[in-house]
This record gives structure tokens, C-alpha cells and sequence, in this order.
């Protein structure tokens, strides 16, 4: 049987990773494949808790609406992207420093 400890390890170094991937990526999609890795830890956490911890609203619960929540996000950071791209050619971050009409 897996313990709580181990889950939130594992949830932690998940966390780490998307934090590193935020961080030091240049890519746009790349940034946001560090913020899915952070709330996919998230989703984890509430998990585990869930499954250890008496809680009265159910972590699976929980995970959905950070799913669903995820999706939304996913989807206008894409169209923002999609946009710079449109206009600059490129989707790397440290070239869009002003937003214009």
C-alpha cells in the first residue's frame, strides 16, 4: 500500500518540474505545459488527501473543477498565443514585451 508521504513526493516533484519548465522556457507552449504539470500536482494533492484524509467534499470532486478550470485556461492562454503568433511570427515569450491594438 502506497502512504500519504508518498503521493505528496511524487505530487512535489511533479511541482518542481513544471515550476523549472515555467521558469526557464522561452516557448510559450512550452510555458504552458509547466503550468498543466502544476495543476495536474494539484490534482494529486487533493487526491491523496482525499483517499487519507476525512474530508467532507471528495478530492475526485475537487480534481474536476481543477480540470475543467485547466481546459479554460488551456484554451484562451492557446488563443493568446495563437494570436502573437499570428502577428509576430513567433510564440517566444521574451520578444513580446508591449501589447498594442
Amino acid at each position: 500500500m502506497i502512504s500519504l508521504q508518498t503521493y505528496l513526493i511524487i505530487s512535489a516533484l511533479v511541482f518542481i518540474f513544471g515550476l523549472i519548465a515555467v521558469v526557464n522556457k522561452k516557448n510559450a507552449v512550452g510555458i504552458l505545459m509547466g503550468v498543466e504539470l502544476i495543476l495536474n500536482s494539484v490534482n494529486l494533492n487533493f487526491i491523496a488527501f482525499a483517499k487519507y484524509v476525512d474530508l467532507s467534499i471528495k478530492g475526485q470532486i475537487i480534481a474536476i473543477f481543477v480540470i475543467i478550470l485547466a481546459a479554460a485556461e488551456a484554451a484562451v492562454a492557446l488563443a493568446i498565443v495563437l494570436n502573437i503568433y499570428r502577428y509576430r511570427s513567433t510564440i517566444d515569450v521574451t520578444t513580446v514585451d508591449l501589447m498594442k491594438n
